[in-house]
């Protein structure tokens, strides 16, 4: 497995073979290994721990992350063969994809605040839109029975949107540009611009 981390750009486009492909366009500059777990040792399991991108504010960093100044840090689990790949301090750049890869990339969603259940889940509303119908068009209707006394857990209410892990596998990608370190992948990618994404390669 390859992994590498990147920050989203935003989209565009770009022909390929005269076919016009909306990509994501993401910024990965070299991540660095600041730290290598093993099964065999006290942390139980075998992770890469990857660092990216420069901290805001060094003096907040803690004496225990001593080594690990990153903006970011995020861990990839490996197997114990996979593992010989990786030592303390080296450096993952994009040198690892090549154009034509097919990899799934991870990343949080953008947050869109609290939603009614007719924007969350798709609900149609109650009754018409004509006919005096006032303030029941987007409401959420009936929510459960008298017996039991409560409201289920799961039922689908209005609640927070967004701001969810979410990952999109089988995305292809279509350029790969060492010199300036920007990955382009064809298709959305979740996240607004600036978004920390997680780039894998099974």
């Amino acid at each position: 497995m390859k992994f590498i981390l990147a920050k989203k750009i935003g989209m565009t486009q770009i022909f390929v073979d005269r076919t016009l492909i909306p990509v994501t366009l993401l910024e990965a500059t070299p991540s660095q290994v600041v730290q290598v777990k093993s099964a065999k040792g006290k942390d139980g399991y075998d992770a890469v721990k990857l660092g990216f991108g420069k901290v805001n504010k060094p003096k907040r960093i803690k004496k225990t992350m001593k080594g690990q100044e990153f903006g970011c840090l995020r861990e990839f689990r490996l197997s114990e063969p996979e593992m010989k790949n990786y030592q303390l301090g080296d450096k993952v750049d994009l040198g690892i994809f090549d154009e034509g890869d097919k990899v799934l990339v991870s990343g949080f969603s953008k947050g869109k605040g609290t939603a009614g259940a007719v924007k969350k889940w798709g609900f149609k509303g109650r009754l018409s839109s004509t006919h005096g119908t006032k303030h029941e068009l987007r409401t959420l209707g009936s929510v459960g029975s008298s017996n039991p006394d409560r409201v289920r857990k799961g039922r689908r209410m209005p609640g927070r949107l967004g701001n969810e892990r979410v990952t999109v596998k089988n995305l292809e990608v279509v350029k790969v540009d060492k010199e300036h370190n920007i990955l382009a992948v064809r298709g959305a990618l979740p996240g607004r611009p600036g978004t920390l994404l997680e780039v894998v390669k099974k």
